[in-house]
């Protein structure tokens, strides 16, 4: 527990520190994956940064995996907490400044999902966004949909349960329009999408569609090999 005192994640995690989005909503800081998640020997749950994500797997299923590995699937506010520290780092817009440009992209030209240690050829295709305390964090802007536990509109079992509202945390916290200045698409305005599960990040076939903010929803149902997930932990 070392790594817990002195303020660092344990192997596979980084530190996403405490943010507030620009609601005023506070998100305590916690520990992220850097990877999306892999499936390792035995068919359990491998934070690697050379494995491929695990993907063809439904909400449920990859709940519990992450469950099963003594980890939790990434929720919505943990999510947003994320994007818009990276929105507000210089290093992650082609401009060379916040705002300036659009917010870096990643995965999304095909070619299917790769590997942790993939490196795009493609300056435009780049797979890292870093955090204001120097966190790392990988695909977090393409390559495979990640799972969402809505911990803003779901029920206790992560799925969402009512309507999203126009003034909801989901859609409000991005800097810029959908689709506009590397944001990735979102709906522009209420939806209702209730027993649905959330989806963020953008797969590797989604061309401008793609970004940090992505939101889109699918069944809970849904396997295929364009949706994975990424754990946390508690830094207590």
């Amino acid at each position: 527990m070392h790594y817990l005192r002195n303020g660092a994640a344990q192997p596979g995690f980084v530190v996403v520190p405490e943010t507030t989005l620009p609601s005023g909503q506070v998100v305590p800081a916690f520990q992220v994956a850097q990877h999306v998640a892999s499936k390792g020997d035995g068919g359990a749950v491998s934070i690697s940064a050379t494995g491929k994500p695990w993907t063809s797997i439904n909400f449920a299923d990859a709940k519990q995996a992450c469950a099963d590995a003594g980890y939790s699937m990434i929720t919505e506010t943990q999510w947003l907490a994320i994007a818009w520290n990276a929105s507000q780092v210089a290093a992650n817009w082609t401009g060379g400044k916040v705002g300036e440009g659009s917010m870096r992209q990643g995965i999304r030209f095909g070619g299917g999902a790769k590997p942790g240690d993939y490196e795009p050829t493609n300056e435009e295709e780049r797979r890292w966004l870093l955090l204001s305390n120097g966190s790392l964090i990988c695909d977090f802007n393409g390559n495979v949909f990640q799972w969402i536990f809505d911990d803003v509109q779901g029920a206790a079992d992560g799925l969402i349960a009512k309507r999203i509202e126009a003034d909801s945390i989901s859609l409000t916290t991005a800097p810029y329009p959908s689709e506009q200045k590397g944001m990735g698409y979102r709906p522009d305005g209420s939806r209702d999408w209730s027993g649905y599960a959330l989806i963020r990040g953008g797969y590797w076939y989604s061309d401008v569609n793609v970004g940090a903010f992505l939101l889109s929803d699918v069944s809970p149902g849904y396997e295929y090999d364009d949706v994975g997930f990424r754990c946390t932990k508690s830094l207590g």
